[in-house]
């Protein structure tokens, strides 16, 4: 199937990550309203969804399943067993079935679906809903190099998207997939500090996003270590040693590197 033919887009789950992913997607214009559709149990969940995106949200699967080209699989994966057996009866053997499904592997997600052979295994970010989303991709030998071009490309419109082998997708979710929580907890504190230091609310947090922001532009632009930008501002005596010896004192890098590690461990976990 060509990449033309993929125009139908379908969400089996319409919680934060798919209305992230479909409004993005409806955003940066790689699909038209007509041509997605959702579903999802818990009314909700169906109600933000379509006031988010514009796309009414139903509460049966079928439609869904039967008038898309790809359906995304946006359950979580203590549930991935209850909604398959439905997707198995009515997905069509052509069918493209990307997982964002956290821990269940592809060999997992083929049982379960009557031994599917159409699918990608995906762990994006919430960013993706301002076109600056970090995404993981894995897929079955099967899969076409089309089709996976296709879904790269897809994921690219609202951010970046970088394949790798299925052994590393727990690294991914640990790291990008839970990675913007993590952030926006310094961002909290940032902010907090901020209004200690005597800054009003509103100007900590602006200060604090664009501060954070700006220095992630800095260094995918720049190519350059995150160690070595962090040198460049960083003089002899100065304010920023002086903040930098405190967070090794309070083991910011080292409580970071946990985090990391306890996301992959658990994305690990459930696949057992």
């Amino acid at each position: 199937m060509t990449q033309i033919q993929r125009n139908r887009i379908g969400f089996i789950g319409a919680g934060r990550m798919a209305t992230a992913l479909a409004k993005g997607f409806l955003e940066q214009k790689a699909v038209t309203h007509t041509a997605l559709s959702a579903c999802d149990v818990w009314e909700p969940s169906r109600i933000a969804f379509s006031k988010s995106t514009g796309v009414v949200c139903t509460a049966e699967s079928r439609s869904v399943i039967e008038n898309s080209d790809v359906l995304f699989l946006a359950v979580k994966p203590q549930v991935i067993k209850d909604v398959t057996p439905e997707i198995s009866r009515h997905a069509r053997p052509d069918q493209l079935i990307v997982s964002i499904a956290a821990g269940v592997t592809l060999a997992q997600l083929g049982k379960y679906l009557g031994n599917h052979r159409q699918l990608i295994r995906i762990m994006p970010n919430t960013p993706c809903l301002v076109g600056a989303g970090a995404a993981g991709m894995a897929a079955s030998a099967s899969v076409s190099s089309e089709d996976r071009d296709f879904i790269r490309h897809l994921l690219e419109t609202v951010g970046i998207c970088i394949e790798v082998p299925e052994k590393l997708m727990d690294a991914v979710t640990g790291l990008s997939g839970s990675g913007p929580a993590y952030v926006f907890q310094m961002l909290e504190a940032m902010s907090d500090a901020g209004v200690l230091m005597g800054l009003p609310r509103d100007i900590a947090t602006r200060l604090s996003a664009q501060t954070v922001l700006g220095a992630a532009r800095m260094l995918l632009e720049s190519g350059d270590h995150p160690g070595e930008l962090k040198d460049a501002v960083t003089s002899p005596g100065g304010t920023t040693i002086a903040g930098i010896a405190a967070l090794e004192r309070g083991g910011f890098r080292a409580s970071l590197i946990d985090a990391i590690e306890a996301g992959t461990l658990r994305s690990r976990e459930l696949s057992e």
